[in-house]
């Protein structure tokens, strides 16, 4: 019994010890919890690194010293004691505030390719005038005339807050590999063409270039002046280049098939058939038209207007500027159309009206443009909005691409091919084609800018 006795004693006293404990724990960690507690402001604001500081930190791959902790917990310091001034975003502050977020800094610059000025540049031509022969028609050669001034060669566009990669043809051959590139226009978009060739070539002989136009169906038929388009591809990077004719960019079509002096059904609501048939196999294309929008050239090419297949003359004379908006606003529509279910992710660009520079008359009344000085009429274009309204107008809301030229051409009256013209009519002034290496040297550097 007193062993019994003992061992009850001496739980007992285990028990009140193990109580006295626990009780002496818990009043250990609550003065504990109370007292780290008191640190914890200090432990945030010590960790809240400025975001300048943590870019600093994660670039470095390193962890914040102390030292740096410690200027962060001064200038939050300073920053709480200060109740009156607001942080602004923008302004020194260097943490996220909310307002930085969800109201952005509205951007004041934007990018107009059209709005610029004219620069000297004494890097220009790109290419020579008398070298490239193989690829440049002999009437816009005008280094082969008897022109003395070419001062209009060396001059540069840049436009207004817009990057112009200096253009190098290495460079954009490695871009456009495997791709083909078309133009479809008038005689402008066949200097565009012919510019961007000798730009690609140096107006260097290059034997290596191929002439593939038979896969287009455009090699010259027996008999024919010239055919209705040229493509060549450079075999290292295998880039098709392509130009076909097509002065009005609607389709056309024999009327009476089996009589050759027929007349062609001019239809404006229609595409080109040529246009329709290889759509598929362009990666860029830039289309072009203007200048054969007048009776004479209606009448001289033997054009029907067709809309809807049915002619629409046969009573009243179809005003010549309402049939072309009807044919660019068309063929702006069906682009459109076809871009989302294009395969190659196909990039139109509608080009603007090249300008005319007759002074004192037109091309057959004795007109003539023989200023010689460059920008004598100004070097800077400061609008907003493009000079050919229709294009500008029949784009808007559509995926094609304006390339605005007229505004930034109209400043270049010095370089046409002017009285140096080899045409066989006497007396007469070409002061709608440019001279090349010239003017539209500059329509392809912002065409390759934009691609």
């Amino acid at each position: 019994m007193k062993g019994g006795n003992i061992i009850m004693v001496r739980g007992g006293h285990l028990s009140i010890a193990m109580v006295v404990l626990m009780f002496t724990t818990i009043l250990l960690w609550g003065w504990d919890k109370s007292y780290f507690a008191s640190f914890l402001p200090l432990t945030r604001q010590q960790y809240m690194i400025p975001l300048s500081e943590y870019v600093v930190a994660v670039s470095n791959n390193s962890s914040t010293p102390k030292d740096e902790m410690v200027k962060s917990e001064n200038k939050m310091k300073g920053r709480s004691n200060n109740t009156n001034e607001k942080e602004q975003p923008g302004k020194g502050s260097d943490y996220f505030d909310a307002d930085s977020i969800s109201k952005p800094t509205p951007i004041s610059k934007v990018c107009n390719y059209a709005k610029g000025r004219w620069v000297e540049d004494n890097r220009r031509p790109w290419y020579s005038g008398l070298g490239c022969k193989q690829w440049l028609s002999i009437m816009w050669a005008c280094r082969l005339t008897k022109r003395k001034d070419f001062s209009y060669e060396g001059y540069r566009w840049q436009p207004e807050n817009c990057y112009m990669p200096e253009f190098e043809r290495s460079s954009f051959l490695r871009r456009m590999q495997n791709k083909t590139l078309a133009f479809i226009g008038d005689s402008l978009g066949r200097q565009q063409f012919q510019s961007l060739m000798c730009m690609l070539t140096g107006g260097e002989e290059s034997p290596e270039v191929e002439d593939v136009g038979k896969e287009y169906g455009l090699a010259k038929a027996p008999g024919a002046r010239r055919p209705d388009g040229w493509v060549y591809r450079f075999p290292d990077t295998n880039t098709t280049i392509l130009y076909y004719w097509s002065a009005s960019l609607s389709d056309l079509e024999p009327i009476n098939r089996t009589d050759p002096a027929t007349n062609i059904a001019m239809h404006l609501d229609q595409p080109p058939a040529f246009m329709r048939k290889f759509l598929h196999e362009f990666n860029v294309l830039v289309l072009n038209t203007g200048h054969h929008w007048n009776r004479g050239k209606l009448e001289a090419n033997r054009w029907v207007m067709y809309v809807d297949g049915k002619p629409v003359e046969e009573n009243k004379p179809l005003d010549m500027g309402k049939a072309k908006n009807l044919t660019v606003y068309s063929i702006a529509k069906w682009l459109d159309s076809q871009l989302p279910r294009h395969r190659r992710n196909l990039k139109v660009f509608f080009r603007t009206i090249s300008p005319r520079h007759f002074f004192n008359g037109d091309w057959n009344t004795g007109g003539s443009c023989d200023n010689m000085i460059p920008m004598s009429g100004g070097s800077e274009v400061v609008q907003d909005g493009s000079s050919d309204i229709v294009v500008e107008s029949a784009l808007k809301g559509t995926k094609v691409k304006i390339l605005d030229i007229t505004a930034i051409s109209q400043l270049r009256d010095e370089g046409h091919v002017s009285r140096y013209t080899r045409r066989a009519i006497l007396n007469t002034s070409d002061c709608l084609h440019w001279c090349l290496p010239g003017i539209p040297d500059t329509w392809n550097e912002l065409l390759l800018a934009q691609i």
